[in-house]
């Protein structure tokens, strides 16, 4: 069994390094909030991400075949909808995945 200033000099590492990690991105940050990449990435990605997940949920939507998308392209028009009206995302996303949910699993339901 290790003796104990063996064990205190374990724990005080293992604090020190965890004290370290948590420090650094605090640390980081303080140069980036006045970079303009930075900031304009800020401004710029949420849109970016938001088009991104509307192709990738989009791009499969059986087009052919009843229900035609119609679940998955009313809800996007409910979210879009809710958004320009609230300008709020979490009653845009609850407001559009509720109609999704709706209309697929009742209306549409094969």
């Amino acid at each position: 069994m290790p003796d104990t200033p063996y064990i205190w000099a374990a724990v005080l590492i293992c604090a020190a390094i965890t004290w370290a990690l948590r420090a650094l991105p605090f640390a980081a940050l303080a140069p980036l909030r006045s970079s303009d990449t930075v900031h304009h990435l800020g401004e710029h990605m949420p849109v970016g991400s938001m088009v991104i997940l509307t192709v990738y949920t989009l791009r499969d939507l059986p087009l052919a075949t009843a229900p035609y998308g119609l679940p998955a392209i009313a809800a996007l028009t409910a979210t879009a909808a809710l958004h320009l009206w609230q300008r709020k995302a979490v009653l845009s996303i609850l407001g559009g995945t509720a109609v999704h949910v709706a209309l697929a699993s009742t209306v549409f339901a094969h």
